[in-house]
């Protein structure tokens, strides 16, 4: 297991023990925090491995769009050939699995190949799509995967521009944690969700709180706002949650 990923790992095992596991999940978050790796390490847990396991990787191509110009894509041709690969028995007698790494980068054709397996799978596979940019999917590829949501590992040496980020966030909803509703729904409306992430308020707010716990260690109204701060956030990790409705009920009840 990687480390910052416990939730996601511990989500996964579960599933595996109850025999629960999807057919297709999407890992979606920042680039460079492990959804690949993640995925390798669980496809290698549930007994997967060679030549059972499948990776799809983006390849050089000329674009339809700039033909002067090479762009880095997964094209129907990898496609049908991951069909292709899952068409067949295992060979150790298990789970067959395929992750597509950047799946944002299928063009229109792949993805369109994509769907029938999303739509009928057979048998004891499993497709695993990463990718840091989700909305670049067709939403009919997406609406078929499970998401499973990554954020940058907790325990990552912090950096002075994450801690003025935090700081940052932290001045603006202090004063609208002890506001009115109206100040609440107005504080929520103005975020621009395209650069923030909901995980980032609800990391700074749970930061709060337990801080403010440790002053008055045993305080139920406390304790249960942090409960309901790991619970959105853990619907926010496992659901297609809308993060300004999810963010509002929270702050109606803090």
């Amino acid at each position: 297991m990687l480390i910052g990923h416990k939730k996601q790992w511990e989500f996964l095992e579960a599933k595996h023990k109850l025999n629960q596991l999807a057919h297709a999940y999407l890992f979606t978050g920042a680039e460079g925090i492990g959804k690949k790796t993640f995925a390798e390490e669980f496809a290698g847990f549930i007994g997967c491995k060679f030549p059972d396991l499948l990776i799809i990787k983006s390849i050089n191509s000329k674009s339809s769009i700039e033909n002067k110009r090479d762009s880095l894509e997964i094209d129907v041709g990898q496609v049908r050939d991951a069909l292709n690969f899952l068409s067949y028995k295992s060979y150790n007698g298990g789970y067959k699995v395929v992750i597509v790494d950047n799946a944002e980068r299928m063009n229109v054709e792949a993805q369109s190949c994509f769907l029938k397996t999303l739509e009928e799978p057979k048998g004891n596979t499993i497709l695993v799509m990463v990718s840091s940019k989700p909305d670049m999917l067709l939403s009919t590829i997406f609406s078929r995967c499970q998401t499973v949501k990554f954020f940058k590992p907790k325990d990552l040496p912090k950096n002075s521009e994450k801690v003025e980020r935090d700081k940052e966030i932290l001045d603006v909803l202090l004063p609208v944690l002890n506001s009115t509703l109206a100040d609440k729904f107005k504080y929520v409306k103005a975020i621009d969700w395209e650069k923030q992430e909901l995980s980032e308020i609800l990391e700074v707010m749970q930061r709060y709180y337990r801080d403010m716990l440790l002053a008055d260690y045993g305080n139920k109204k406390i304790i249960n706002i942090l409960n309901l701060i790991e619970d959105v956030g853990s619907k926010a990790l496992f659901t297609n949650i809308n993060p300004k409705l999810a963010l509002e009920i929270l702050l109606m009840e803090v």
